[in-house]
C-alpha cells in the first residue's frame, strides 16, 4: 500500500504492466494476421497498411494532450477511460464488417493506447519512492518486451486456430479485467495542474501537423509528392514550438526542454536510439528469409531472441539504476546497441547465424541498459506538475524516432532498390541497402550517446 492512503502499488505495477503487455501483443500480431485480414476483406495492400497505420496515427496525434489532460483533470482518470476504449474498440474490431470500418476502429483503439501510454509512467513515478523507481520501472518496460515475444507466438496460434478476430475479442477480457483491478484498488488520483485550462490552439496545430508527417512517411515510397507533406508537417511542428512558447499553459512546456538539461538530452537519446534501433528487426527479417532462406517461422524463432534479452534483463537493469547513476547505465546501453548496429552492417550472405544472434543479444541488452534507466532519468527531472506532458512527450519520442527509422529506410530503398521487391534477384542491391541504413543507424546510436554522457554529472 502507498503510505498515507488505500492505494496498493502492487496494483499500480500490476495495471500498468498489463496496459503495457497489450499494445505491443496487439501490434505484433495483428502485424501476423494482416494476410488473412486482407483474404476476408478482398483489402489492397495499401488498405492493410492502413490497419497499422491508423493505429500509429492516433497514437502519435493525442499521445502529448492526453498526457496533459491526465495532469489536469487526473492520470487515474485519463488511463481508466483509455483501458474502457482500448477493450471495448477491440471487441467493435472483431465485429467489423469491412476494411474502411476496421481502419477507423484501429484509429479509435489507438486513441485509447495513447490515453494509456501517456499516462503509465506519469503514474507510475508519481507512486513509487525514488528509490524503489527504478525496480518498477524496469518491470513494467519487460512488460513491453513480454507483449513484442508473445504477439508473434500467441497471435500465430490464435489466428491458426480461430480466425484473426479472435485477436481482438481477446482485448476484451483482458482489458476490462485491467480496469476492474484499478477501480477496485486504485483510489488516489494525480491531478496536479488541476483547474488549469487545456491548451487547445496548440493541440490544433500539433494533430494536423503529425498527421501530415505520418501519412508522407508512410507513403514515401509510393509517391514522391509527400515529400511536399512532409515540408509542410515541419513547419507546422515549428510553429507549434512558437505557440508552445508564449501559452500560459502550453500542451508542451517548452521551457522544460530549453531550461532543464537532463530532460532535453534524455528526450533527444530516446529520440536516436528508437530511430537507430527500431528498422533493425524490418532488416534482419527480410535478411532471415531472402538471403539465407528461411521460412517466416524460423526466422522469428531467431529474431525473438532480441526482445526475450530485453524482457529478462529489464527488471535487472531497472533495479541497478536504484544504485548506480542512471546516465551511465543508459549511455553503456547506448554503447551496446552501437557495437550490435556496428556487427549488423558487416553481414554479408556468408555470415553464420550465430553472428545474427550475438548481435540480437548485444541489441536486447544495450535497449534493456538503456529504456528503464532512460525512462526514469526523464520522469525524476521534472515537478510533480508535468509528469503527465513528461510521460507523454517520452512516448512521442518513442513514436517519432520509429517513424525516423523507416524513413531512412523507404529512401534508401527507393534510390538503390528503384521500387523492386526483395528477391533472390535483388539480394546484391538488398545487402547494400543494408549495409548503408545500419551505418547511418550506427551513426544515429553514436550521437544518441553523445546526449546521454551530456547528462553525466561531474
Amino acid at each position: 500500500m502507498i503510505k498515507g492512503s488505500r492505494t496498493s502499488k502492487s496494483a499500480i505495477l500490476f495495471s500498468i504492466c498489463m496496459a503495457h503487455f497489450l499494445n505491443p501483443f496487439m501490434l505484433s500480431a495483428v502485424g501476423l494476421a494482416l494476410p488473412v485480414m486482407g483474404r476476408d476483406f478482398s483489402a489492397s495492400a495499401l488498405q492493410l497498411g492502413l490497419v497499422e497505420t491508423s493505429f500509429m496515427l492516433s497514437m502519435a496525434i493525442f499521445l502529448l494532450a492526453m498526457g496533459r489532460l491526465g495532469d489536469i483533470y487526473g492520470r487515474r482518470k485519463i488511463f481508466q477511460l483509455g483501458l474502457l476504449l482500448f477493450a471495448f474498440s477491440g471487441g467493435l474490431i472483431s465485429l467489423a464488417s469491412s476494411i474502411e470500418v476496421l481502419i477507423a476502429l484501429r484509429f479509435l483503439q489507438g486513441l485509447g493506447g495513447a490515453m494509456v501510454n501517456a499516462t503509465t509512467m506519469a503514474i507510475l513515478v508519481a507512486a513509487f519512492a525514488p528509490h524503489e523507481r527504478g525496480k518498477a520501472l524496469g518491470i513494467a518496460i519487460a512488460s513491453v518486451y513480454a507483449g513484442i515475444s508473445c504477439g508473434p507466438f500467441i497471435g500465430g496460434f490464435l489466428v491458426e486456430l480461430f480466425g484473426w478476430r479472435s485477436l481482438f475479442y481477446l482485448m476484451v477480457p483482458l482489458g476490462l479485467l485491467t480496469y476492474l483491478v484499478t477501480w477496485i484498488k486504485i483510489k488516489d488520483e494525480w491531478a496536479d495542474s488541476k483547474g488549469e485550462p487545456f491548451d487547445w490552439k496548440g493541440a490544433l496545430i500539433y494533430a494536423p501537423s503529425v498527421l501530415m508527417l505520418v501519412y508522407g512517411v508512410t507513403n514515401l515510397k509510393n509517391n514522391h509528392a509527400m515529400w511536399v507533406l512532409l515540408i509542410l508537417a515541419t513547419f507546422g511542428l515549428l510553429l507549434f514550438l512558437l505557440v508552445e512558447k508564449r501559452a500560459p499553459y502550453p500542451m508542451l512546456d517548452i521551457r522544460l526542454l530549453l531550461e532543464n538539461r537532463v530532460f532535453a538530452l534524455s528526450n533527444l537519446a530516446a529520440l536516436f536510439n528508437y530511430a537507430a534501433t527500431f528498422g533493425v528487426t524490418f532488416f534482419l527479417s527480410l535478411y532471415l528469409q531472402f538471403v539465407k532462406g528461411m521460412g517466416p517461422h524460423q526466422a522469428g524463432t531467431i529474431l525473438i531472441a532480441q526482445p526475450v534479452v530485453q524482457t529478462f534483463l529489464s527488471p535487472f537493469c531497472g533495479r541497478l539504476s536504484d544504485r548506480i547513476p542512471a546516465s551511465i547505465l543508459a549511455t553503456l546501453g547506448m554503447g551496446s546497441s552501437a557495437a550490435g548496429l556496428a556487427v549488423a552492417a558487416n553481414l554479408s550472405a556468408d555470415s553464420s547465424l550465430k553472428q545474427v544472434v550475438l548481435l540480437l543479444i548485444f541489441l536486447g541488452l544495450g535497449f534493456a541498459l538503456f529504456s528503464s534507466p532512460n525512462v526514469s532519468m526523464i520522469m525524476g527531472s521534472v515537478p510533480p506538475r508535468h509528469l503527465g506532458i513528461a510521460s507523454g512527450l517520452s512516448a512521442s519520442m518513442r513514436t517519432f524516432g520509429m517513424l525516423t527509422s523507416m524513413t531512412i529506410i523507404t529512401v534508401i530503398f527507393s534510390y538503390l532498390m528503384q521500387g523492386k521487391s526483395v528477391t533472390p534477384e535483388t539480394q546484391i542491391a538488398f545487402l547494400s541497402s543494408m549495409k548503408i541504413a545500419l551505418l547511418i543507424f550506427c551513426g544515429l546510436c553514436v550521437i544518441g550517446i553523445g546526449c546521454s554522457l551530456g547528462r553525466i554529472r561531474k
